[in-house]
């Protein structure tokens, strides 16, 4: 893992891919996120879905100030002629709907990003292939709550273990990285993204809903899961020669770590640069 701290002038990328920062959950990382946006500036972000959680704010109301200057950070972006593309997840479908009437943000079911290099993504936020979703919306509902508990857990043993001069321990990731792993073994997750992407034309795939930030080779198809801002704090970054790399934001140093080791170099592909979009009227098959 390469570390760099990016300070001053913000670093210039071309595509930024978040997901699952959800927003009116009181584990999100609000602060760090806004403060990873403030590290570089992009000619397009991609939103891959569960930007809000409106599970949560249906529960208990919970907006905090920092959730405001997030969404005016994203207003400069879009004025300045960044370009804005959302694709909503499951916890934040609501949104489909209401934001189509805001003309700073795109909004459909999946995008098809061409990256500098000529490759080409499908971007979709991924609950359609999760049979859990998809088939047991109920399940899925009470696992976020019990997730929620674990994360309420961890963060009462944590303040003790700090106080202790102890490292923290993060008993809701341990378990929730084994659920995803059934889950997704259970549902075929991704080899069922990667069909998509192989359907769609495309070399590749990015995604987030199951919190697991990576980028790997399935075949011929690149999988990419951007992550998530309650745990992770992680992102994908596309650069001006369409290398694709995993980031994450470290909270106890406000530095950004670059995984070297699971980045896309670029290749010798046609150039262009351009997107389709897949309204929801043309639902994908889970």
């Amino acid at each position: 893992m390469e570390q760099v701290h990016e300070t001053g002038e913000r670093r210039r990328v071309r595509s930024l891919f978040i997901s699952d920062l959800h927003l009116g959950s009181r584990f999100a990382q609000a602060e760090a996120f806004l403060a990873f946006l403030e590290a570089y500036q992009p000619e397009y972000l991609y939103i891959v879905g569960d930007f809000l959680d409106g599970w949560s704010l249906q529960r208990s109301w919970r907006w905090q100030p920092v959730n405001t200057r997030i969404l005016h950070h994203l207003l400069e972006w879009a004025w300045a002629g960044v370009t804005i593309r959302y694709t909503p997840g499951n916890h934040d479908a609501f949104l489909r709907e209401f934001l189509r009437d805001f003309i700073w943000v795109e909004v459909a079911d999946e995008f098809i990003h061409e990256a500098a290099d000529g490759r080409r993504y499908v971007v979709i936020h991924g609950d359609q292939f999760d049979d859990v979703e998809s088939k047991a919306a109920w399940l899925s509902k009470l696992g976020s709550l019990g997730y929620d508990l674990l994360l309420a857990v961890d963060r009462s043993i944590n303040y003790f273990r700090r106080r202790l001069g102890r490292k923290p321990w993060r008993l809701s990731a341990g378990v929730k990285a084994r659920v995803k792993r059934i889950v997704s073994f259970l549902s075929g997750f991704e080899e069922r993204l990667t069909e998509h992407a192989r359907q769609k034309r495309c070399q590749g795939v990015i995604c987030g809903h199951i919190h697991t930030p990576v980028i790997t080779a399935r075949g011929e198809i690149t999988y990419g899961n951007s992550g998530d801002w309650v745990e992770n704090c992680s992102a994908l970054l596309e650069f001006d020669d369409g290398e694709l790399r995993l980031v994450r934001f470290c909270l106890g140093t406000g530095t950004i770590a670059h995984d070297s080791s699971s980045a896309v170099p670029s290749v010798p592909a046609g150039a262009g640069v351009g997107t389709e979009s897949i309204t929801p009227t043309e639902k994908v098959p889970a």
